[in-house]
């Protein structure tokens, strides 16, 4: 696929301005030329353009908001002087697997000012003597060089350097766990209600049992002294039975 009509299906319906990210890896350069991307794109943030043949930045539009550029496992051997006017703002820049040779093609990078993090691996000028020592010289600014700074600490995730806003929402999520009782898995809560709820049906089934059982007996009862009624108005119609036979024989 060509790289205008990457962009045009990458947009999905966006218009350039609301773009922050456009990833092109792996499409096809006109001529080794950066096609298709105009400085409409005035939102754009990270770029990346890995192995797309490119051998040169010279069209890349006016982005003043880019910090991070993906440049990776193409043939640019050289015009970085570019950038400085370009993307004036850039914190972020891979050329790793280009055609750099020597130091003089990364010199221009030092107008760069904003410039922390550079990635030259694969590329011939890393076989240089004093290589890392000769870069951090010749650009003072950066902190990361191939993935490590200076003392050969390791980088943190460049997505973090790049969109610090990120760290926000991690804390609002840290905030979010929080509230959260530690105790309590993700499905535990409606366990509980289930609980709760059996709980109750129960209560309920052992109360409807008593009223029942209260019922009974109170028919039970009545049944009784009904039957203790009856008893008492048999005996005492044989009473008066033998009352009238003894004056009839008198």
């Amino acid at each position: 696929m060509d790289m205008k009509k990457r962009i045009h299906l990458e947009l999905r319906n966006r218009t350039p301005s609301d773009v922050k990210e456009l990833v092109l890896d792996n499409c096809r350069s006109n001529e080794g030329k950066i096609e298709g991307l105009t400085d409409e794109f005035e939102e754009l943030e990270f770029l990346s353009t890995i192995n797309v043949g490119l051998t040169t930045v010279a069209h890349l539009p006016k982005l003043n908001k880019l910090k991070k550029l993906e440049l990776s496992d193409n043939r640019i051997s050289g015009g970085l002087e570019v950038l400085a006017a370009k993307c004036p703002n850039l914190t972020n820049l891979n050329l790793s697997g280009n055609k750099i040779k020597d130091l003089s093609t990364i010199e221009p990078l030092k107008e760069l000012a904003t410039l922390k993090s550079l990635d030259l691996f694969n590329c011939e000028v890393t076989n240089l003597n004093e290589y890392r020592d000769n870069v951090f010289k010749l650009l003072p600014q950066l902190t990361y060089l191939d993935g490590y700074d200076k003392d050969d600490k390791e980088a943190p995730d460049s997505d973090t350097e790049v969109y610090p806003e990120g760290l926000d929402d991690d804390e609002d999520d840290d905030d979010d766990e929080e509230e959260y009782d530690e105790d309590t898995a993700p499905g535990d809560e409606e366990e509980e209600e289930g609980e709760e709820d059996e709980e109750e049906n129960e209560e309920e089934e052992d109360l409807s049992g008593e009223e029942e059982e209260e019922e009974d007996l109170n028919d039970k009862e009545v049944d009784d002294e009904d039957d203790e009624e009856e008893e008492r108005g048999q005996k005492r119609k044989r009473e008066l039975d033998e009352e009238g036979e003894e004056d009839e024989d008198d």
